[in-house]
């Protein structure tokens, strides 16, 4: 399919909220830090280069968009938050809404 991306025997698609858990080290420490939100486009031919683009929108209502090389070794895990039911190949129009809207347009009649 084209607007799907295969993960560690997972798939997902655009408009599925997704749950990314990064480990960070800070200084001899290190912690998993998870960084929720909604896919809106993937690029790449193979699994060396591939990338995803996830967004978020804050409790400012600031929209954060987070650009995740695949084959990073920071990522410890991809997790399936919500499914969307968009179809399209990229959801770039998700930039314009608010929280809510954005809500009411891509999980309106989704199940789960």
């Amino acid at each position: 399919m084209a607007n799907s991306i295969a993960y560690k025997e997972q798939r997902f698609n655009i408009g599925d909220m997704l749950d990314i858990f990064y480990k960070i080290k800070e200084g001899e420490k290190e912690r998993i830090q998870k960084f929720s939100g909604m896919l809106i486009k993937f690029r790449g031919v193979n699994d060396a280069v591939r990338m995803i683009t996830t967004r978020r929108i804050t409790r400012s209502g600031i929209g954060v968009e987070r650009i995740i090389p695949l084959a990073s070794p920071f990522i410890s895990d991809i997790k399936l938050a919500k499914k969307g039911r968009y179809t399209k190949a990229k959801a770039y129009f998700v930039r314009g809404l608010s929280d809510q809207n954005l809500r009411k347009k891509i999980f309106k009649h989704s199940k789960s």
